[in-house]
């Protein structure tokens, strides 16, 4: 799951696009370069959230910097808007 963008379904987060950058048993690590950065990601229950697979959407996090998951996750809220 690490790479994928998920949508947040709990919490106050609610509706939020997160980058997964983590992964342990039990829950997921995201940020979303802005509020949530790589060095300070948000922790959430595997079951509140929703991993959005569509092909080729995965980020290698390696390499990954804030500015690139802000850029990734305005690209793919400007391809939902386009679609509605």
């Amino acid at each position: 799951m690490i790479g994928f963008l998920a949508c947040s379904l709990a919490g106050h987060d609610k509706g939020e696009i997160y980058l997964i950058v983590e992964e342990t048993q039990d829950s997921v690590y995201v940020a979303d370069g802005a509020v949530r950065t790589l060095d300070r990601p948000k922790k959430k229950n595997k079951r509140h959230v929703q991993i959005i697979k569509k092909e080729n959407q995965r980020i290698d996090i390696s390499s990954v910097t804030n500015e690139e998951i802000k850029h990734f996750i305005k690209l793919y809220m400007k391809g939902i808007k386009e679609v509605k």
